[in-house]
Order: C-alpha cells, then sequence, then structure tokens
C-alpha cells in the first residue's frame, strides 16, 4: 500500500513554544501554503484516480488542510495526532520550569512530559493505526497530520532510523509517500 502523508501547514504560534496537541491556528499565509500542498499532491494521486481512502488529525490545522485539497469529508482519526506535551502544552520551552523538562531533553525518547506522552508512546499509537490501516485493502491512501506523525511513519516504514529521527522533519506543507 502506497501512503501519502502530507503535514498541516505552518502555525501561527511562537517560535519555541510546546503546542503538540493544542488547537491552534494556522499563519494568515494559509492560502497561500495551502494552495502549493494542494498542487503538489496532484502528482502524488493515483493516476486517473482519486485516493482509496483519506484520514486527518482532527486537530483543525489538518482539517482545514485536508479540506482545502478537497476532503472534506476525510476519516478523523485520534491516534495521527501530534505528540501531547501534557503540563507543558502552550508554554515555551525556556519557560517551562518543572524539572521533569531536563530528564525529557536527555531521554525524550523514553521520558513522557508530565501528564503527556513520550515520543516512543507517541510512535506506538501511530504503529496502531499503520497497523490496523495495513489490514485494510487499500491501494493508495492520503493521511493530513503532524511532524511527529510523519517521523513516526518514517520510522515505522524503516526510511529513518531512530538516530536520524528529528533530521527526518518535513516542512509544513510538506508531502512524504511511504509504502506499508
Amino acid at each position: 500500500m502506497e501512503v501519502t502523508f502530507i503535514r498541516h501547514t505552518s502555525v501561527d504560534v511562537p517560535p519555541g513554544v510546546c503546542y503538540g496537541q493544542s488547537d491552534v491556528p494556522l499563519r494568515d499565509s494559509f492560502e497561500q501554503e495551502a494552495a502549493i500542498t494542494s498542487e503538489n499532491l496532484k502528482t502524488y494521486r493515483p493516476q486517473g484516480r482519486d485516493f482509496d481512502h483519506v484520514y486527518t488529525s482532527p486537530l483543525s490545522r489538518c482539517v482545514r488542510l485536508a479540506t482545502y485539497c478537497g476532503y472534506p469529508d476525510a476519516e478523523h482519526d485520534k491516534r495521527i495526532m501530534e505528540i501531547n506535551f501534557g503540563d507543558w502544552e502552550m508554554q515555551k520551552f525556556d519557560e517551562i520550569s518543572d524539572p521533569r523538562l531536563k530528564e525529557w531533553y536527555t531521554d525524550y525518547m523514553n521520558v513522557p512530559a508530565t501528564n503527556g506522552e513520550s515520543f516512543a508512546m507517541q510512535y506506538q499509537r501511530v504503529a496502531s493505526f499503520l497497523d490496523e490501516l495495513k489490514e485494510k485493502e487499500y491501494a493508495q491512501v492520503a493521511i493530513f497530520a503532524h511532524g511527529g506523525v510523519l517521523i513516526c511513519a518514517q520510522l515505522y516504514a524503516g526510511t529513518v532510523k531512530p538516530e536520524e529521527a528529528f533530521s527526518a522533519l518535513t516542512p509544513y506543507g510538506g508531502i512524504i509517500q511511504l509504502k506499508i
């Protein structure tokens, strides 16, 4: 199965703010960014037809892009949401006073954010979604999601190694295609 992952466009959040699963607004440049993403997406669609199925994270930044790209009825699935930063959501990383932040910086793969999740927990959530997806009779699927989800998908597909995961971050509005 070929799965096309589309990362949402840029968010209207100050740099350094931990926003994870917060439902944040998109930048005023959404229309321009979405038009580019929509045009680029055309090259990933199967010849002469549309995707067999389209999924989206339920967060508005993904739903809005899916709708713009012609998929207002994309199926929402919480398992493809961004990492949950728990108590750290909407705080600047350099202003978080939680002593666990230091542990997280040392081992973000395994240490969860306070009342949130670790990267490994997010990976398990995304892998569960992809395991289920593989059982479906689809040949071509599109998924509108988040940077962390796209990293998890690349790890799942074996196209990146854990130590290079965050250097593989897809830019806002970017598209990757994986075989699963």
